[in-house]
């Protein structure tokens, strides 16, 4: 089995590793862009070259997801977090209302900012099952008037995905994929606005892609401030005021990663649904010890979520896997448990050594010699 390094064994729920020619190419770039013959945190936002590199990665975005040409890519700043903001402020200022899904943890903190700029009403909530799992299609509970819907693809904290598209038709869509853009093909131009932060499967920390589809975007209010005003955004073609140049060129690189190396997002979910098999097969295997939080239907392929039979077993667990050079496996801290993401940078390979440590630990633990608990077994 190969012996990978630490940044390949790095399962955390963000930020999540990058594949590692892309590490190489900004290593380079810290020190020299080539082509332009100084660093990449030197160069300046308003130079023709970084014009290009926002220009590339528009398209690479469109190319990659199957895009019309007239669709707005959007550079931003602020994360998700701003999106759950300044989304209910563009579109909520008439007394309107948008539905929104309860998922888990991300969703709820979406609900929590759409409340301060308008009415909200709840198409389901899954907080009486413990956010355990998703909503079926009879269940949603959706207005023909709504200002939008929202949901989140992917729920990080509690390993839930759809894997479906869901909502009406005749209300604007609107989805959170902050932790799966990029894993795998999908129907979006079914979609009004896709948002996601970088730091999961596209880049590092400091710009959030906004994707606007063309009719949407007219309908959208053009008075407000400048910074939470989507077209002012556009128009400035993600360049309203100083953007994180470095996360940007990241996301290109990772773009062309994808485009290049990869072969598109078909090639890439079939590597993304290879390492969420090896690990469910696990949990499957031995479901009374490694017990998965989400229902079988709606479980992750970004982020593997379970528990062990006990609180002391989990940090044996922890520990053990620290020693053995996998992080990052920590649970959510408002739920705890055990989180492998498994995001696009990660090898097949990581997800095959932390199976293989999973099997071990699971045969060798006996909590009657808990003095033993701390040594780390030999896993590869």
């Amino acid at each position: 089995m190969m012996k990978l390094n630490a940044n390949q064994l790095n399962f955390s729920g963000g930020p999540g590793a990058l594949p590692e020619t892309v590490l190489q190419q900004l290593h380079t770039a810290m020190l020299c862009v080539p082509e332009v013959g100084l660093s990449i945190l030197g160069i300046s936002h308003r130079s023709e070259w970084f014009a290009q590199v926002v220009h590339e990665l528009e398209d690479n975005i469109r190319q990659l997801m199957g895009l019309p040409a007239t669709t707005r890519v959007l550079m931003m700043q602020g994360g998700a977090t701003q999106q759950f903001s300044m989304l209910p402020m563009n579109l909520l200022r008439n007394g309107q209302s948008a539905d929104y899904i309860h998922s888990g943890y991300w969703s709820g903190k979406a609900i929590h900012e759409a409340e301060k700029s308008g009415k909200l009403q709840l198409a389901w909530s899954g907080k009486a099952d413990q956010f355990g799992r998703l909503p079926t299609d009879a269940e949603l509970q959706l207005s023909t008037d709504a200002a939008y819907f929202h949901y989140i693809s992917n729920e990080t904290v509690e390993g839930l995905q759809f894997h479906r598209v869901p909502g009406r038709e005749d209300v604007p869509r609107i989805c959170d994929m902050s932790s799966d853009l990029l894993s795998a093909p999908g129907e979006f131009n079914r979609y009004a606005m896709i948002y996601a932060h970088a730091q999961k499967n596209i880049g590092p920390a400091g710009v959030t892609l906004v994707i606007l589809r063309d009719d949407f975007m007219h309908s959208l209010p053009s008075d407000l401030p400048g910074f939470i005003n989507y077209h002012a955004q556009a128009d400035a073609h993600s360049i309203y005021n100083t953007p994180p140049v470095f996360a940007i060129y990241s996301v290109l690189l990772v773009t062309r990663w994808l485009r290049d190396e990869i072969g598109g997002l078909h090639t890439i979910a079939v590597r993304n649904q290879a390492k969420a098999d090896c690990l469910y097969q696990v949990l499957d295997d031995h479901a009374d010890f490694y017990r998965g939080r989400a229902a079988v239907a709606d479980r992750s392929k970004m982020n593997v979520v379970f528990n062990l039979p006990s609180t002391e077993i989990e940090q044996a667990f922890l520990q053990q896997a620290r020693e053995a050079g996998f992080s990052g496996l920590n649970g959510h801290r408002s739920i705890g448990g055990i989180r492998a993401s498994i995001y696009n940078g990660l090898e097949f390979a990581a997800t095959e050594q932390l199976a293989a440590f999973m099997q071990v630990f699971r045969k060798s633990y006996q909590p009657a010699q808990k003095k033993s608990a701390g040594r780390s077994p030999a896993y590869a």
